[in-house]
Formats: C-alpha cells, sequence, structure tokens
C-alpha cells in the first residue's frame, strides 16, 4: 500500500475503513471454505476478528500520523474543557505574537529586505568615515560628481560604479497656470536602470547617451507607484511635459513595478537624469551616493583600496584650489572610505531608525518571552492537574514520545490560534506604525506585502513558541512514575520551586521593558519641552517660489498685503524656516584674526523677523526697515560665548568669507535647525540683493493658523503672479517633526511595557492561586491549631515575592547594561538617574501585591474543617 494511501485513510471515517477491513476478512474466511474447509475451523484460523481489525489498521493507516490527528482532538477537547485559561493563555500569547510579526514586517521592510533588482547581493555603497566638523567620528556617503567620474572610469573592469542623488520633493507643475505641486525627485546615472535589469512598463528607460552632456536631455522615468497615483496609469503620459524650476522635462517612459527607488522608507516619483541636475559639474558640492555593482570574482577589498586612493587624490586636488583652512583640509584628507553591502539601498530613514526598531524588536522578544513564560507555568499547572491520566497512559503502554507529542499538541493548538490573532493584529498594526512617523511634508512609505518571508518568519515564530513555552511541560510529564503518581505524585514543592523560577525570569525581563521604556518616555517628554526661545503657537510658514530672483523689495511688498489680511498679527522674511532642515555654514575671523575651528551658522531674515518669531533681544537692537542689503548681523547667545568670550560684541564686527558684518543685536538662543542637538552658534543677518525663494512667516490672531492658509495662499498669487506657494507648514508641525522618533518610540514601548506588566502579573496570580490551592490541607491544619493569618500570608507569598524581588534585581542590572548599547536614542537621560531605576521597581512591585491579593484572600479564607472533610 502506497504511503499517500496510508496517509489518506488516516482521515477516513473509521466505521467506513473498518468495514473495509472486515469485508476483506470476510472474503478471506469464504475463500477458504470454498477450498473445503470449515466455516468454525477457519474463523478460528484467521483469529480475533478484533485484533486483525487493529493489526489490518496499522498497515493501511500512517499510524505516526494517526496518532498526531488523535493527540489534535484530543488537544482540542482540553482546549474547550478549560475555555477561560486557554483563552487567556491564546489572547496573551497572540498580542506578543502579533507585535513580533508586526515588529519583523518593519526591520524586513526598513533593513533587511533586498530591492527587487537584478542580483542585489552584487550592490555595495561607497562612504566616507572619520572625524566630523563637531569633532565627533562620523560618516558621510555624498560625493561630487567629477570625483565619481573618475573613480568609475578607474574601476570599470572590476565594478559598474552608479551616481544617485538623494530623494527630495521638489516643486513642479504640469501646466503653465497649474497649482504647484510636489513629487519625490531623484537623479540616477543613465546606466541605472540597465544595472538593475528593470524594463519599462510603457515608453523606455534612460541609457548611458541620456546621461552624457550637462543639460543635453532633460528626460524623466517615473515610477509605476506614482503612475499610478497621479495618472490612473493612462499610457498618454508618454512625452508629457513638466516645469520644474526654470527646465521644462519629457516623460519619456515609466519603470515597471515593484522597482520605487533605492531609498528604503521612500517612494521615489520620477527619475531624472543626473545629468540634468545644477551641480553636476561642481567639484564642491557633494549631492549624490554611489552604489557599484562588483563584478563576479572580484575582491572587495582591493577594490575599496583604489577607490580609495583616488577619492583621496582629488580631494588633495580640490582643496589646493580653494585652499580651505588646514583644520578643514585635515578633516577631509583623513577620510576613509568604505564599501559596505546594499542589497537593500540606504536612506535617511533606516539610518535614523535602524537603532530604534532593533531595540523595539528586542523589546517584543522579551514580551513573547514573558507570554511564553506565563503559557509555560499554566501547562505546568495543568500538567500537574493530570497527573494520574499521564500515569494510567503509560501504565497501558504509552511511550514517553507519546506523552511529549501530547503535551506539544495541545501547544500547538494555542500558538497555532494565537498566530492567527496574531497575524491580523500584525496586518493592522505595521501600516499604523509607519502612518505615525509620517510628516506631512515627506511622509514615510514602506513596501509591506504579506509574502513568503512574513509567512516564514510567523511559521518559525509560531513552531518556536510552541517548543519555547511546550517543551518544559512535556518532558516533565513524559518523566512522570506511574506508581508514585497514583500514590499521590511528586513533592509538589519541587513544582513550585520550577514555578518561580520561571516568575523570577519573566519579572526580570518585565523590568527590562519597563526600564527601557521608560527611557524612552523620558527623552520624548524632554525633548517635547526643550525651552525653544521662541513662541510657536500661532506661526505659519509660507515656503514661497519666484519664477526669477526677485530684491528684498518685492518680498517686502508682498509681505505688505499678507499684513492687511483679516487675523493676521505681523509678517516677516526667512530663507527658511527655522528647524526645517535648512543650513548655511561658515568659518568666521574676529577682528582679522584667522577663522577658527568652529563653524557659525547664518539665517537671512528681514526686519521684524526676531518680534514676529518673539524672540527676545538681549541686547541691542532689530534690524531697521531702511536696512536692506547684508552688512549688519545680530547674533545669538551661544555666538557671543563662542566667538567673543561673553564679551559684549555689540558694535564690533566679524568676516564670513569675503563679507563683513557688523553686529547690532543680541538675540536668545534658540533651536536652529534640529532640536536634539546643542545650540549653534547663529548669526542673523539680512537677505542677499535678488533671492528666488524664501518663507513668509506669518502670526496669525486665531489659534488655528492653518484656517488661513488658502486664503494666505491666494494672497501672494494676487500680489505676484510669479510667487508660487510651495508649502504650508505651521511652527508647531514643524516642532513636532523632529520628536516624531522619540513619540513612536515612547509610544510602543509604553504599550509594551503595559503589556509585560499585565502579563507579569498575571503569571504571578496564577502561580500564587496554584500554591494555594496545592497547599490548601496544610493551610487547613495550620489554621486549625491556631496560626495566625500574617503566618498564612507569609507561608503563601514569602517564595513566590523573593522570586520577584531576585528577578527584579537582575532585570535592573540587564536594564542598565544594555541601555549602553541604545544611549544614542535617548535624549538628556540617563540610565542611572534615580527615576529611571525606581520607577520601573515601583511598578513591578505594585504589580505583584496586587496580583498577589486575590490569592492571599483565597488562603486566609479557607475553612480548615470543610478543607479536612475533603480531604
Amino acid at each position: 500500500m502506497s504511503v499517500w494511501t496510508r496517509i489518506a485513510n488516516v482521515f477516513r471515517k473509521e466505521s467506513r475503513l473498518n468495514r473495509e477491513i472486515d469485508a476483506e476478512l470476510a472474503s478471506h474466511i469464504d475463500e477458504a471454505v470454498d477450498n473445503g474447509r470449515n466455516l468454525a475451523e477457519a474463523q478460528r484460523a484467521f483469529g480475533s476478528p478484533l485484533q486483525i481489525r487493529e493489526a489490518s489498521r496499522d498497515i493501511r493507516v500512517a499510524a505516526w500520523l494517526d496518532s498526531l490527528r488523535a493527540d489534535a482532538i484530543f488537544g482540542w477537547r482540553q482546549l474547550l474543557k478549560n475555555k477561560i485559561t486557554s483563552a487567556a493563555a491564546i489572547l496573551s500569547l497572540a498580542l506578543a505574537v502579533g507585535s513580533c510579526a508586526a515588529a519583523f514586517r518593519l526591520i524586513d521592510a526598513l533593513l533587511l529586505r533586498p530591492m527587487p533588482v537584478l542580483h542585489p547581493e552584487q550592490l555595495f555603497a561607497l562612504s566616507r568615515y572619520g572625524v566630523g566638523f563637531n569633532g565627533k567620528p562620523s560618516s558621510f556617503d555624498g560625493f561630487a560628481y567629477p570625483a565619481f567620474e573618475r573613480m568609475r572610469a578607474a574601476t570599470k573592469d572590476k565594478a559598474e560604479l552608479l551616481a544617485i542623488s538623494y530623494g527630495d520633493r521638489y516643486d513642479l507643475t504640469y501646466a503653465s497656470d497649474a497649482e504647484m505641486e510636489k513629487a519625490q525627485i531623484q537623479y540616477v546615472s543613465g546606466a541605472v536602470f540597465h544595472s538593475f535589469g528593470l524594463s519599462p512598463a510603457i515608453g523606455r528607460l534612460f541609457n548611458e547617451d541620456d546621461d552624457r552632456e550637462p543639460g543635453a536631455h532633460p528626460y524623466a522615468v517615473l515610477s509605476n507607484d506614482y503612475w499610478t497615483r497621479r495618472f490612473g496609469r493612462d499610457a498618454g503620459v508618454i512625452g508629457r511635459p513638466f516645469h520644474m524650476g526654470d527646465r521644462v522635462y519629457e516623460i519619456i517612459g515609466v519603470a515597471n513595478a515593484p522597482f520605487t527607488g533605492t531609498e528604503p522608507g521612500s517612494f521615489t516619483d520620477i527619475f531624472l537624469p543626473t545629468m540634468m541636475h545644477p551641480w553636476v559639474t561642481r567639484t564642491d558640492s557633494t549631492w549624490h551616493s554611489i552604489i557599484a555593482r562588483v563584478k563576479p570574482g572580484v575582491e572587495v577589498e582591493p577594490l575599496r583600496a583604489q577607490l580609495n586612493a583616488i577619492s583621496h587624490t582629488f580631494e588633495e586636488e580640490r582643496l589646493a584650489l580653494n585652499k580651505p583652512p588646514k583644520w578643514i583640509a585635515d578633516i577631509l584628507l583623513n577620510q576613509t572610505l568604505r564599501l559596505e553591502p546594499a542589497p537593500g539601498g540606504a536612506s535617511d530613514l533606516r539610518r535614523e531608525y535602524q537603532s530604534g526598531l532593533v531595540a523595539l524588536g528586542i523589546l517584543v522578544m522579551l514580551v513573547l518571552l514573558i507570554a511564553c513564560v506565563n503559557v509555560a507555568n499554566l501547562m505546568t499547572a495543568q500538567a500537574a492537574s493530570r497527573a494520574r491520566e499521564m500515569a494510567l497512559r503509560v501504565s497501558i503502554g504509552a511511550g514517553r514520545w507519546r506523552l511529549i507529542q501530547l503535551v506539544l499538541v495541545e501547544g500547538a493548538w494555542i500558538s497555532a490560534l494565537a498566530a492567527a490573532i496574531g497575524g491580523v493584529f500584525a496586518w493592522w498594526s505595521a501600516p499604523f506604525v509607519v502612518n505615525m512617523i509620517n510628516p506631512p511634508d515627506n511622509p514615510a512609505r514602506l513596501f509591506l506585502p504579506w509574502d513568503w518571508r512574513v509567512f516564514g518568519f510567523s511559521l518559525a515564530l509560531t513552531i518556536g513558541v510552541t517548543l519555547l513555552f511546550g517543551l518544559m511541560p512535556a518532558l516533565r510529564a513524559s518523566a512522570i512514575q506511574p506508581a508514585s503518581a497514583l500514590k499521590g505524585g511528586e513533592d509538589p514543592h519541587t513544582r513550585q520551586r520550577l514555578m518561580h523560577v520561571l516568575i523570577a525570569a519573566q519579572v526580570a525581563f518585565c523590568v527590562v521593558v519597563l526600564f527601557v521604556s521608560g527611557l524612552f518616555a523620558a527623552s520624548f517628554k524632554r525633548l517635547s519641552n526643550r525651552p525653544m526661545g521662541f513662541t510657536s503657537e500661532r506661526l505659519l510658514n509660507l515656503e514661497t517660489i519666484a519664477s526669477r530672483p526677485q530684491p528684498p523689495v518685492v518680498w517686502n511688498q508682498v509681505a505688505d498685503r499678507l499684513r492687511s489680511t483679516p487675523g493676521i498679527e505681523s509678517v516677516a522674511l526667512a530663507g527658511w524656516p527655522v528647524l526645517a532642515g535648512g543650513a548655511e555654514n561658515n568659518t568666521v575671523s574676529i577682528d582679522g584674526a584667522p577663522p577658527g575651528h568652529v563653524l557659525a551658522f547664518f539665517l537671512p531674515v528681514s526686519p521684524g523677523w526676531l518680534a514676529t518669531m518673539k524672540l527676545p533681544l538681549i541686547d541691542g537692537r532689530d534690524f531697521r526697515a531702511e536696512e536692506t542689503s547684508p552688512g549688519e548681523a545680530i547674533v545669538n547667545e551661544t555666538f557671543v560665548k563662542q566667538f567673543f568670550k561673553n564679551e559684549n560684541p555689540v558694535g564690533r564686527s566679524f568676516e564670513r568669507a569675503t563679507r563683513k558684518y557688523q553686529i547690532v543685536g543680541i538675540a536668545r538662543d534658540a533651536p536652529y535647525r534640529d532640536m536634539r542637538e546643542p545650540i549653534l552658534p547663529v548669526a542673523y543677518v539680512l537677505f542677499e540683493p535678488a533671492l528666488s525663494r524664501a518663507t513668509f512667516v506669518v502670526r496669525t490672531s486665531t489659534d488655528k493658523p492653518l484656517s488661513l492658509a488658502a486664503a494666505l495662499r491666494q494672497e501672494v498669487r494676487r500680489a505676484r503672479s510669479d510667487f508660487r506657494v510651495s508649502n504650508i507648514r505651521t511652527q508647531v508641525e514643524i516642532n513636532q517633526s523632529h520628536t516624531v522618533r522619540e513619540r513612536l518610540l515612547a509610544m510602543l514601548a509604553l504599550f509594551f511595557a503595559a503589556v509585560a506588566t499585565f502579563l507579569g502579573g498575571i503569571g504571578l496570580y496564577g502561580v500564587l492561586d496554584y500554591c494555594v490551592l496545592q497547599r490548601r490541607r496544610e493551610i487547613g491544619i495550620r489554621m486549625a491549631i491556631g496560626s495566625p493569618a500574617s503566618r498564612i500570608v507569609r507561608l503563601v507569598t514569602v517564595e513566590a515575592l523573593s522570586a520577584v524581588v531576585l528577578g527584579a534585581a537582575a532585570g535592573l542590572a540587564l536594564g542598565i547594561e544594555s541601555a549602553r548599547f541604545i544611549e544614542s536614542l535617548f535624549y538628556e537621560v540617563k540610565s542611572t538617574d534615580f527615576e529611571m531605576v525606581g520607577i520601573p521597581l515601583a511598578v513591578i512591585l505594585a504589580a505583584a501585591l496586587l496580583a498577589s491579593l486575590p490569592p492571599v484572600i483565597h488562603a486566609v479564607r479557607i475553612d480548615p474543617v470543610v478543607t479536612l472533610r475533603s480531604e
């Protein structure tokens, strides 16, 4: 009989299989009778029909699968028999498993998943490592295009080098009179699509001929995602022009799905040739990264050394022409080029969230361990209550493996149901988390499919969880001694000690989760409450672009038009919004001395900007209305400390490059480009003679400044038809964008901390309740001979609470040690702060005491007479 037939027979009806066996036996008996044998004699010769049926059945079915099926049916009945307990175990485990699956989806999408390109394992990213301008070790993956051309030519026999710009959102229009819209743009080498093995959905893609001469081929290729969202997959998009800056581009094709760019967390909308970038010929602008496709058989280290030498030579030649200060030249020349595997590409979102996602992944795994310990304790208690059943199974011939299988199959039911519920949770929660890290002006987008990678992880997780919480109870159940069990079983104290060890481990995991969660929450709180120096409420930033550069007086005329709009208190101009990421820096010279090693930062503003921002002046004056060209400067307190050693600089001057500034005022310190970094030395200066973009900073009289956004946008167009508002953001929104990571980590960590505390409390409650049930006769005797309630309470709780204390101490030590590895994610928080140490301990002890109350009350209310009579 074939294997497949035996497997199929396992799932056939028992009665039908028995009828077939009986019919076969009857046919053999009839055959014997036909051959001249007596009927009775033939029946005696074949033996007992029941034995023949069992023997035949073992031949017709796969015995191992049949036993597994029987154990699955029995396990399901056990779950239904203990509905409340089983539901609690399944739901708690489902939450942990679902959190793990959701975390894996995020980590896989951002950190692990390779790009959908040809041979992604051959891709390497170039970056430079060394000491940054702040004196700390840093890395940078930006290169000047002339350096890229030199490296590409020198290594073309070993690798194919591709220049790929950082993705950014640009303003563009599809008709001359249309409203401006934003799209994610990426400049790429003409060889990128061919190297990646990509094909067009419609039209054609770039080739190397499209990327040879600066500005010669204003072509564009759309991503499939953008083509679908923006144009509804209209094939007529081919040949359609769009305006971006002062150029008109022609759409020549659409890249096939699912490729959406080389930056995880961001979907590129439009690809342009690198030769169309305005800085493509500049040697002092590092505007793109480099990806190398290393050819098969080429050693990476010699290639890296060759590229490093070429890069170093290029920097030497460039610096010899520009002659920067020696300290800047030393920093640039001491950088080392590295080649790092980049099958999944590289992005700022990956760099920013990599450590946080790994930390959250570890927290999730700890929560999963807590849930597994809970279920293990539950199954250990259930196995103890079924000791007589196991003993009887052994007595009638059940082997050790069969008992292990019986318990593991029951655990597999719990794991499978938990995985199913957890899968629904993971399906919903992963996109929800991505939405939480979406700044409105540049939303994060991750590819989160349910494919074989997620399914494989979920399957492995389900099997691992089953073994993790089910193996120990299964081994203990299989090691049962029938004689001992039928006489009363093993010493219950042995089982209790095992459960107390599990409780200690559970508490240790809980404390680690609580401790790290507290650090994340404190970081978010302190960063959110950081003093800003100015008043962010009711501030609206209108980032505006002019079709051609205009003098400041023209921009001020538009500002005057906005000031007359109802609901507006004041309007001023700035080069860019504070904390929006814009930056301009340079070395400065004080009193004719050589420039120092510290960079000063600059922000062009108009007169009245300080008042609009409500950024106080400490000394001196604001810019006057008649001052319209650079020459005066207002510096912040850090600028004074850094360059003037806290001496009053009002009336003194400093030089930046060839321009000299006289200091007319001192402003209070305020963050410049990032809320996480220390206050930088900043000088506020007046605008250059002509500018093509600026930001109208508007303070409104309403608490909802965005309600005036549409009216202000229209007023800008009415004042100057060649002005377009590119983006409108409140200052509060910009500030909050700097706390997205901290808010995400804090919210998720606190959620996991609450889950861990709840599971830990449930686990302790279960152990104490089990101890009371196991020792109720002892408690009844002690109460009968006069033991006070306090002694009964100590008897019930002292061992379990000792395990809690030991686990808390171990967890705290582990938490302090682990915090060292994620210090970069904290803001002005130390793991040794008293509140960081005290709060997790207080929470876990409070949860332990709360979980102890029901079992303690149950213990002290035991009636000795009733208990002893029942025994």
